[in-house]
């Protein structure tokens, strides 16, 4: 498998990274690949935060009860928020956005994985969003749907590609359900 689709059978969640930090370049392109994302009628509504304090990410990483701990371990994380009120699709854009990134931290290599906050909080009620606005400063109308976590992959999966057998092709309907 190479070129696209090997690109997408390599792709994994990556919640353990081996240290070290990520070129520049190498985040300049991942942010670049966010940037050239398609969004609803160009309104590109979105913004980027680029966390790559270690405390910040320990906070960031707490902002949920579950699924956000491994950003303690990344290099560098990427909170992805937009504009609610000037993009009704902020959502359908933030999402490609962040899959873009991903998509491209793979062609370098790197690992990823997202941590979603949108609808997701912490046991007292506090939303992982306003968690996120209080740690970065993030404006009030600014809608955190993810963070994403880089670095270097600690290893553990065995690069196996996925597809051919493993897709659920019941799963695809044509001219109807």
């Amino acid at each position: 498998m190479d070129g696209f689709n090997g690109l997408l059978g390599r792709r994994r969640s990556c919640r353990r990274f081996a240290g070290g930090e990520i070129g520049a370049d190498d985040v300049r392109l991942i942010l670049e690949a966010a940037l050239l994302s398609p969004t609803s009628r160009s309104k590109r509504a979105w913004h980027f935060t680029v966390v790559d304090d270690a405390l910040l990410l320990a906070q960031l990483a707490d902002a949920k009860d579950t699924g956000a701990q491994f950003l303690k371990g990344a290099a560098v994380a990427v909170v992805v928020a937009a504009d609610a009120t000037a993009d009704d699709c902020w959502i359908e854009d933030c999402s490609i956005a962040a899959w873009s990134m991903q998509l491209q931290a793979e062609a370098l290599g790197l690992g990823s994985c997202w941590a979603q906050i949108r609808g997701r909080g912490l046991s007292d009620g506090t939303a992982a969003a306003d968690v996120v606005r209080g740690v970065l400063g993030l404006p009030p109308e600014l809608g955190v749907l993810c963070v994403v976590g880089f670095g270097r992959k600690a290893g553990g999966d065995d690069g196996t590609p996925r597809g051919g057998d493993g897709l659920k092709w019941e799963n695809v309907h044509i001219n109807g359900f």
